[in-house]
């Protein structure tokens, strides 16, 4: 029988290419073990995020081209992933955070809390460690979309500790105010309490933090951006013609401070018949794939 060696595996796994780096996985660094005993090969694929769409593809594909290999009798693909966190300066709100990513839109009622919660039970269910931040202070839905509403955070040291649903740390202004009570606050309150729900949480180390913004361009959506580094903003908007016009005021602001666009999401796009599974657009409008190609965004789905 023919003698597999770890350079046998790597020519092998050259093969593979990340789709977005457009760099096969050894060169990338992906590749953090290969144990080989008796023609039984176990190899290690490390993934930058948990939360990979192509992760089961890639590991199908590994298996495929080392079991090819002369020799090979058995194979054995782990395919594991460690979040690469931002840079981190003494001033940081936010030093064990490795990723910040704002959830915004141009108007209201386009489902931007619903995508921040799905993204973030979606992150979490993928073995990331993850935070939601309604910083949404005159309008905070996510405590009653994660069921938690009527919830008081506890304090511990002079820090408020997250309320903990379906694997996501959450922290809302809603939690802190009755149900029915108004925040009749101008603007440098809102931004003060913006910042607190920062710098007062106790996040701890998380991969993901997610901050579904309030709607517009007003003091949450631009404090948020100029006291936190934002690895980037996910934009949602329906397919109307007025949404996309609203929301390019949203892109425009976080261009404006230095916050790259990640990419445009898409809602309440179509209804889907129960009876017979007919698709019918819910409103007019080229859609936000158009939008997204205006800007050079990525779109991400709808």
């Amino acid at each position: 029988m023919p003698m597999v060696t770890r350079e046998h595996v790597l020519d092998a796994l050259r093969n593979i290419v990340d789709p977005d780096l457009h760099r096969d996985i050894v060169s990338l660094g992906f590749v953090k073990d290969v144990v080989i005993c008796d023609g039984a090969v176990k190899a290690v694929i490390e993934l930058t995020t948990p939360a990979c769409p192509v992760k089961d593809q890639m590991k199908a594909e590994a298996e495929r081209l080392i079991a090819q290999i002369p020799g090979v009798s058995a194979v054995n693909v782990e395919m594991t992933a460690q979040v690469r966190g931002r840079s981190v300066a003494p001033e940081d709100l936010l030093p064990e955070v490795k990723h910040v990513i704002a959830i915004a839109s141009g108007k209201g009622g386009v489902g931007k809390s619903t995508v921040s919660v799905n993204l973030a039970v979606a992150l979490a269910q993928s073995g990331a460690k993850v935070g939601l931040l309604d910083a949404d202070i005159y309008g905070p839905s996510i405590p009653k979309m994660l069921g938690c509403q009527g919830e008081h955070p506890l304090v511990e040291s002079g820090q408020i500790i997250p309320i903990r649903r379906y694997g996501v740390s959450v922290m809302s202004i809603g939690f802190l105010l009755e149900e029915d009570q108004a925040a009749m606050w101008r603007g440098p309150i809102v931004a003060g309490t913006v910042r607190q729900l920062f710098a007062d949480v106790r996040w701890g180390a998380l991969d993901y933090l997610l901050v579904d913004l309030p709607p517009g361009t007003g003091d949450a959506p631009m404090t948020t951006a100029q006291i936190v580094p934002l690895t980037g903003v996910v934009i949602v908007m329906t397919p109307q013609a007025v949404a996309a016009s609203i929301a390019g005021k949203s892109v425009a602001l976080f261009r404006r401070l230095n916050a790259p666009i990640l990419g445009v999401v898409e809602n309440m796009a179509e209804f889907v018949c129960p009876h017979c599974g007919e698709r019918t657009a819910i409103f007019p409008g080229p859609g936000a794939r158009v939008f997204a190609e205006k800007l050079g965004a990525p779109f991400l789905g709808s």
